[in-house]
């Protein structure tokens, strides 16, 4: 089975595929350019830009169709946004993510790795 890793943030997601000893990359950025905010200002990014974040997490929603588990980590708030986007928008998606942890920016080669280490102990707690 093919599981998958994808680390979001505001400004790009990067999602991780492994599959028996193949491993794949897909890169989503976010639409235009970041613009950093304070969390009180989240109101007025989502009135200046109501369909940035839509179309963003929309994108990233169609790189997971028919796909297997996935793991969802990241930096910041953008993976729990995301996963409230899942719920409402997509929730076939959502029914597969099987842990959110948070993961400052980690290398590909680190994140594959905490993919392939993830997945390999969840397959040994369920036996």
């Amino acid at each position: 089975m093919k599981h998958l890793a994808v680390w979001i943030d505001s400004k790009e997601a990067r999602i991780f595929t492994v599959d028996a000893d193949q491993v794949g990359r897909t890169l989503v950025h976010a639409p235009g350019p970041h613009i950093h905010r304070h969390v009180h200002e989240q109101e007025t990014k989502t009135r200046n830009h109501p369909d940035d974040e839509h179309r963003y997490f929309h994108e990233v929603a169609q790189a997971l169709e028919g796909t297997g588990n996935v793991l969802l980590v990241g930096p910041a708030q953008a993976k729990l946004h995301f996963l409230r986007y899942l719920q409402s928008k997509a929730p076939s998606i959502e029914a597969r993510i099987v842990g959110v942890e948070t993961v400052d920016h980690p290398t590909d080669a680190q994140l594959v790795a905490h993919l392939k280490h993830y997945f390999h102990e969840d397959a040994e707690r369920r036996e």
